[in-house]
């Protein structure tokens, strides 16, 4: 089980988020969800200069384009407590066993947060190592997943690719998805794929006509590469999401570390210390945090597009979202997405 330390650490993470910018009074429960078959969810993430949540803006705020052209919001909502279903994908190939453990808290840290038993709130849990494997199917129960989770050892390749579409295209759905439950995953593991029959381009479109917000906590460690995590980034960056790199800091302000990785007196933290272990649970729960903080602190607008003509299904269409009058916000969204069938 995570200690007590790491649990408060977390809940300190999520805290900070919250209080990042003034306080937004949560919004009474509306009425039940009504959409048209071509209308567009769009979750979006303001963040000032400094990485701070903005957290008080309204829907006269926002401008959105549809391949350049304006849109009007039929829906905004700045709530915090949006339902959603999210899909924790974890990777158990080789390449994780070093950290498994401090991972795995993580991982179970998160579905004990993100599913606080609200029916409101749903996950499900997809491992992968040479095959992807359903192992929960869809529930608002954190237990059976955190149980699952507590069994699961690393070992073998990575099909990293077949787990989102598996995400996407075989468990059980929620009434009201992909708009009130919005969809998300999260992705523990270094994006690299060894074992998929799936490809980068196949998943990121299912993904992205699904309506699918990708979140990742990359496993690789402070002076190494994979060569999987350009594939974390273009998966988290097209469909509006993020990337945590918990333990890529670990060594930041040591001087020489690199040029004399032998040299003892080069390490902030020796392996196998307490303050080595502290230090990696520490970026990994703050990680956690933040993940965290960025599903519940995400602004939700919908449009229906008015784009002058008959979209084509087939052709992915290009949307901007902006906040005219702030120009040093940072804004994150999904790049665009596949219109529905009529």
């Amino acid at each position: 089980m995570p200690s007590r330390a790491l649990t408060a650490a977390l809940f300190t993470s999520l805290a900070l988020a919250q209080n990042a910018q003034s306080p937004v009074a949560p919004q009474p429960p509306g009425p039940p969800i009504r959409v048209q078959v071509n209308e567009v969810i769009v979750p979006v993430t303001v963040t000032d200069d400094r990485g701070r949540f903005v957290s008080n803006l309204d829907a006269a705020d926002f401008r959105i384009q549809d391949e350049g052209r304006d849109q009007k919001i039929q829906f905004f909502s700045r709530d915090r407590s949006q339902p959603v279903v999210v899909g924790f994908l974890l990777d158990m190939s080789n390449a994780t066993r070093i950290h498994w453990k401090n991972f795995q808290d993580a991982a179970i840290e998160m579905a004990l947060n993100m599913l606080p038993g609200d029916k409101k709130y749903s996950g499900y849990l997809i491992a992968y190592g040479n095959e992807a494997e359903l192992l929960v199917d869809t529930t608002s129960d954190s237990e059976p997943i955190v149980e699952k989770m507590r069994k699961l050892k690393p070992g073998g390749g990575a099909a990293l690719y077949d787990a989102i579409y598996k995400a996407c295209a075989t468990r059980s759905l929620v009434k009201g998805e992909p708009y009130e439950p919005r969809r998300i995953l999260i992705i523990v593991g270094d994006g690299h794929d060894t074992a998929s029959k799936k490809t980068l381009e196949e998943v990121l479109e299912i993904a992205q006509r699904n309506l699918v917000t990708i979140y990742a906590m990359s496993t690789i460690a402070y002076g190494f590469n994979s060569e999987g995590e350009s594939n974390l980034t273009r998966l988290a960056e097209e469909t509006g999401g993020r990337v945590e790199y918990p333990l890529n800091k670990l060594y930041k302000d040591v001087s020489g570390y690199l040029s004399t990785p032998s040299d003892e007196g080069n390490y902030a933290y020796k392996v196998g210390t307490g303050g080595y272990a502290s230090e990696v649970a520490s970026g990994i729960f703050r990680a956690v945090g933040g993940i965290a903080g960025d599903v519940n602190l995400q602004y939700i607008i919908r449009y229906i597009p008015d784009i002058g003509e008959k979209p084509n299904t087939k052709i992915f269409r290009n949307i901007k979202v902006s906040v005219p009058s702030l120009s040093t916000v940072r804004v994150r969204s999904r790049k665009g997405y596949y219109p529905a069938n009529p």
